[in-house]
């Protein structure tokens, strides 16, 4: 009976494996493919250019037009290799010449077979450029068919080029340029505290906020809901709206600072790197600039770590706080001894998916400042490698470290959280 059990289970979870194998195979593919994309390519010298595969170009031009039968027709061919870095080989261009037309054979390259005039021209080196004159003696049967233009007739021109996203040819001539570039190194330091600071903002916040909603009183339910908005509302609205606020000429925060005596001149929040600050005779520089972004962050993500937290509040037994009444217990040593640790958990979990989800940010901070004024993160670094220096290799290298940097967290996290927690 034993036997047979086992047998069972061991069917029921084949069975079970089968029924999962779509959603796993769907989860790999869309997780993977990108990452395994990427790594490819963070290998191989690839820049935009590159991703349009290379080709002979040919603009045709008549230099003499025949006006009677026995005259010649003189069509000039400038042609290019299309790349400056790939040749092309097997190189052809082809036409289907009007009627009347025939071909004086001056290039030994170039034949007509028929209609068909065909030249082979081999290969051509990166940026090679020619021009070719061919001759044609025009008949009567080419009046006759109204002296057609020969540019419209039908005409293909091909080559064949090693595709370099394709090939196996490998360098980690891009690891290296990112690794030497002090930008990398600045937007790495800029992106740790970016993720670190802007999690911690938001769960700070959304417990502070639970702690608020968490009790009965009249109204609750509408600044439950409008608690929500930040995290619901287009953050290409709310940014250009902190910007508007921020802004140090027309902006309601310095307005406002200058007229309560709180700034001695206008706060360039969003495009000022530092300022120098005074502490317990201590001199430091604030980053003003990553400082706003990492506000801005933690305020405008605050309602994902709201309603985790207040979930888990209003789960947590009544009578622990009644008993901690009757023990004399104050408000912070309740928090401390009751709220936190049966928190302990969500809040592991919710610095782990801020984590995530701050360390591939690039949205907030483009639309902020750009990646100006010491606010570059990875995300950023990646775009202006990849798209404004037109540089995908490198871009996607960038993209690779980054890629480890979280994997890096992910396994440290795995490796010592609770495993209650994980």
């Amino acid at each position: 009976m034993a036997e047979r059990v086992g047998t069972l289970s061991a069917r029921e979870a084949r069975l079970a494996y089968w029924m999962l194998a779509p959603t796993l195979f769907v989860v790999f593919a869309i997780v993977l493919v990108p990452v395994v994309l990427a790594l490819w390519i963070s290998f191989k010298p690839v820049s935009l250019a590159d991703l349009r595969a290379p080709a002979p170009v040919a603009n045709e031009r008549v230099l003499e037009a025949p006006e009677a039968p026995g005259d010649e027709l003189i069509l000039r061919l400038t042609m290019r290799n299309g790349s400056q870095r790939i040749d092309l080989d097997d190189v052809v261009w082809t036409k289907t010449a009007p009627a009347g037309l025939t071909l004086r054979a001056d290039d030994p390259r170039c034949a007509q077979d028929g209609r068909e005039v065909r030249c082979a021209f081999g290969t051509w080196e990166a940026g090679y450029r020619e021009t070719l004159e061919l001759t044609f003696a025009a008949d009567a049967d080419y009046f006759a068919a109204g002296a057609p233009d020969p540019r419209a007739a039908r005409t293909a021109m091909r080559g064949r080029a090693d595709n370099i996203l394709t090939n196996f040819s490998f360098t980690l001539d891009n690891y290296r340029r990112i690794f030497a570039a002090p930008d990398f190194w600045a937007s790495l330091r800029i992106t740790l505290s970016y993720t670190f600071f802007g999690a911690l903002g938001s769960i700070v916040l959304g417990l502070f906020a639970a702690q608020l909603l968490d009790r009965n009183f009249p109204g609750r339910g509408f600044l439950r809901g409008l608690f929500l908005f930040p995290y619901v509302a287009p953050v290409i609205a709310v940014a250009f709206v902190w910007a508007f606020f921020l802004d140090p000429f027309s902006g309601t925060v310095n307005a406002l600072g200058m007229r309560w005596d709180l700034f001695d001149q206008p706060i360039n929040f969003l495009g000022q790197r530092a300022v120098e600050l005074t502490f317990l005779g201590a001199t430091f520089e604030f980053p003003v600039a990553l400082a706003t972004v990492i506000a801005f962050s933690a305020w405008n993500y605050f309602p994902f770590a709201f309603l985790f937290l207040l979930a888990r509040l209003q789960a947590i037994p009544a009578a622990l706080y009644e008993s901690a009444d009757v023990d004399g217990a104050g408000p912070f040593q309740k928090f401390f001894y009751i709220t936190l640790p049966n928190l302990a958990g969500v809040l592991a979990v919710l610095f782990l998916l801020r984590f995530m989800f701050l360390i591939n940010k690039f949205e907030d901070i483009f639309l902020l400042t750009g990646g100006a004024a010491g606010t570059k993160n990875l995300p950023v670094l990646i775009y202006d490698e990849a798209f404004a220096r037109a540089d995908i290799g490198a871009g996607s290298a960038v993209a690779i470290v980054l890629f480890g940097v979280l994997l890096l967290f992910l396994l440290l996290y795995y490796r010592f959280a609770p495993e209650s927690e994980r």
